[in-house]
């Protein structure tokens, strides 16, 4: 009897083990990934928008950044805003880390402040605005109104029927 509950207790064991591994790599996954080729990605996006007729929002910070952590949190605890987003952008984010600053792709917008920072590029990548988040923050979070009249000014003009 002894030997088979020591069996259980083992693969109990083994399964929450692989189970715990699995979520652990899920949730660990950059949502600014150091790897990523901003150019290429860049290419991919402006098809995107095209064929969308959204712009673009380039979405420059890092995981390391506790900002851009909270402009995330944020976006997710607020639909209205997130879907506002999605349905006038193509977001794309940009890493920026000591693993790769991507010096070379930043070099073709005005010079960041701070992160998380925000460019605006029209659905052809032209460039239209750049924006410092901390306009967008209040107190240690941020603020729905601001962020969403940033969104609404920026978003591409529906043309009427």
């Amino acid at each position: 009897m002894k030997k088979i509950s020591f069996v259980v207790f083992m693969i109990a064991v083994v399964l929450t083990t692989n189970l715990f591994a699995q979520d652990k790599s899920e949730n660990t996954t950059p949502k600014f990934d150091p790897a990523r080729d901003s150019f290429k990605d860049l290419k991919e996006t402006i098809v995107d928008a095209q064929s969308s007729g959204k712009r673009i929002l380039l979405d420059v910070g890092g995981e390391w950044c506790i900002w851009c952590h909270r402009l995330d949190g944020f976006l997710e605890a607020h639909p209205e805003l997130k879907n506002f987003m999605h349905d006038n952008f193509e977001v794309l984010k940009v890493n920026f880390s000591q693993e790769n600053k991507n010096e070379k792709f930043l070099s073709q917008y005005p010079k960041v402040a701070g992160y998380p920072h925000i460019f605006i590029l029209e659905n052809d990548g032209k460039f239209l605005f750049s924006k410092n988040t901390g306009e967008l923050e209040k107190e240690k979070s941020y603020d729905a109104e601001k962020i969403m009249n940033f969104l609404k000014e920026w978003a591409p003009k529906k043309e009427k029927s």
